[in-house]
C-alpha cells in the first residue's frame, strides 16, 4: 500500500508540474502573458488545492478514504488530459484548477490509511516515503518534458497522462477501505462540525497546534527555493543553464534525501531526544538553519553556497515524515484526514502564495529603491522566519509524546 501511495503521489505532482515543464510552448502556444503564467502556476492552484483539501479530507473521515483517492485520480487525469485540449488562458485556467481540485483527495486520505497502516515506531519513516513523491514527482514532470515532448509534443504529453492516470485511478476503485466494513470505527462528524471539531482540538492540544505552525515555517524555505534561480543569475553571477541545472539537481537529490532520511532517523531518534519527533526537528533547524543564512553571504564559487542550497532543500521536505507523524499521532482517527487537508491549506496560503507574493513584491521595492541585493536580503529575512518555526516545535516539544498505535491492514 505505501509504494502504491507513494507511485500515485509522483504521479500527481508530475501532472501537477508539468506546466512548468513545458512552459515556454505552453506560453507561446496559448500566447499567456508573466501574470497569466503565473495565476496559472500560483493562486489557481492555491485556490482550488487548499479549500479542496479540507473539505476532501472531511469526506474522507466520513468515508471510504480508498474511494474518495479514486475519485480524485480520475478527476485529475481526466483534466490533465483537458490541458492538452486548451486553447487559450481561461480553458487552462479552469482545467488546472480541477486538476488541483483532485489531487487534493490524495494526501488527506493517504495519510489517515498510513497512520493506521504503521505503528509510532515506524510512522515517521512510512511518511517521509510517501512525501518522496513531492521532489520525485517535480524532477520526472521536467525529465518527461523532455523526453516526452520530443515525440508528442506538450499536447499529447498531457494527454498521455490523462489516460495513465485514469488506469490508475479506475485500479484505486477495487481498493476497499476496511474500516467502512467496522462497526466500531469512529467516523467524521458532517463538514461543519468536523470543522468545529478540529478547531477545539487545536485549542485543547497546543502540541498538535503548535506542531502545524512551526510546519508553515519551515515552508517558508520553499520561498528561497523558488527565487533561487534568480538569485543565483542576477546576485551571484552564475549562468542560467548552469543555475537551472543546479537547482533541478539539488532539489531532486536532497528533497529525496530528506524526506527518506528525515523520516526514517525521527523514528530512531525520537524515542531518545527530548521532546520526541519535535525535539528532532528543532535538531534539523539547529544544523541546517545557520547554513542556509551563511550561504547568503558566500560567493559564486564558494562551496558554502552550494551546501546551503542543499540544506534548503533537505530541511522542509526532511520535516514531512515527523511533522505529520506527530499530528496524526495525537489527532482522533475522525479527523485524521481534516487536519491534514487543513495543514495543507495554511501551507498553500500562507507559505506559497503570501509567501512567494510578498517576497517578489519587497524584492521589487528594494530594486526601486536601488539596492542590489534585493534578493539576497529578502531571502535572508524567509531563513531567519523558517528559524522562528523552531521555537514553535520547541513549544510542541514540551507536550505529550505519541502514544502508539497498532499497525493493521486497512485496505486490500
Amino acid at each position: 500500500m505505501l509504494l502504491a501511495l507513494l507511485a500515485t503521489h509522483v504521479l500527481a505532482h508530475i501532472d501537477r508540474n508539468m506546466l512548468l515543464g513545458f512552459a515556454p510552448e505552453i506560453t507561446r502556444d496559448l500566447a499567456l502573458n508573466n501574470a497569466q503564467y503565473g495565476f496559472l502556476t500560483g493562486a489557481v492552484w492555491v485556490l482550488s488545492f487548499g479549500v479542496m483539501a479540507v473539505l476532501l479530507g472531511s469526506i474522507a473521515d466520513r468515508f471510504s478514504r480508498t474511494r474518495v483517492m479514486a475519485a480524485g485520480i480520475l478527476i485529475w487525469s481526466a483534466c490533465t488530459a483537458a490541458s492538452g485540449w486548451a486553447h487559450n488562458f481561461e480553458q487552462m485556467a479552469a482545467a488546472r484548477f480541477f486538476v488541483a481540485s483532485g489531487e487534493a483527495a490524495l494526501v488527506p486520505a493517504a495519510v489517515s490509511l498510513l497512520t493506521e497502516l504503521f505503528g509510532e515506531r515506524r510512522r515517521g519513516g512510512a511518511m517521509g516515503v510517501f512525501f518522496m513523491g513531492i521532489p520525485l514527482g517535480l524532477g520526472l514532470a521536467f525529465a518527461l518534458a523532455g523526453v516526452l515532448g520530443a515525440a508528442l509534443g506538450w499536447r499529447g504529453s498531457f494527454h498521455a497522462l490523462g489516460v495513465i492516470g485514469v488506469v490508475v485511478g479506475v485500479a484505486a476503485l477495487w481498493f476497499k477501505d476496511r474500516r467502512v466494513e467496522r462497526v466500531e470505527a469512529e467516523r467524521g462528524a458532517p463538514f461543519p462540525q468536523q470543522l468545529r471539531n478540529v478547531a477545539q482540538l487545536l485549542r485543547g492540544n497546543p502540541t498538535v497546534a503548535m506542531t502545524v505552525i512551526g510546519f508553515v515555517f519551515l515552508h517558508l524555505a520553499f520561498v528561497g527555493i523558488t527565487f533561487a534561480q534568480l538569485w543565483l543569475v542576477r546576485e551571484r553571477g552564475v549562468d542560467a543553464a548552469v543555475a537551472a541545472r543546479t537547482v533541478g539537481l539539488l532539489g531532486i537529490v536532497f528533497g529525496v534525501l530528506g524526506t527518506l532520511i528525515g523520516g526514517v532517523l525521527s523514528d530512531r531518534l525520537a524515542r531518545r531526544l527530548p521532546g520526541g519527533h519535535a525535539g528532532f526537528i528543532v535538531l534539523l533547524v539547529l544544523i541546517c538553519g545557520p547554513l542556509m543564512i551563511a550561504s547568503r553571504f558566500a560567493g559564486a564559487g564558494s562551496p558554502l553556497l552550494y551546501v546551503g542550497l542543499c540544506a534548503s532543500f533537505f530541511l522542509p521536505l526532511a520535516a514531512y515524515g515527523p511533522s505529520i507523524a506527530l499530528i496524526q499521532g495525537l489527532t482522533p482517527d475522525a479527523m485524521r484526514a481534516t487536519i491534514t487537508g487543513i495543514t495543507m491549506l495554511l501551507i498553500n496560503v500562507f507559505a506559497i502564495a503570501i509567501g512567494n507574493l510578498v517576497a517578489g513584491a519587497v524584492s521589487d521595492r528594494l530594486v526601486a529603491a536601488g539596492s542590489q541585493h534585493a534578493l539576497t536580503q529578502v531571502l535572508i529575512a524567509t531563513d531567519v522566519l523558517v528559524i522562528v518555526g523552531a521555537l514553535f516545535y520547541a513549544l510542541a516539544a514540551r507536550g505529550p509524546r505519541i502514544a502508539a498505535a497498532p499497525t493493521g491492514v486497512i485496505a486490500h
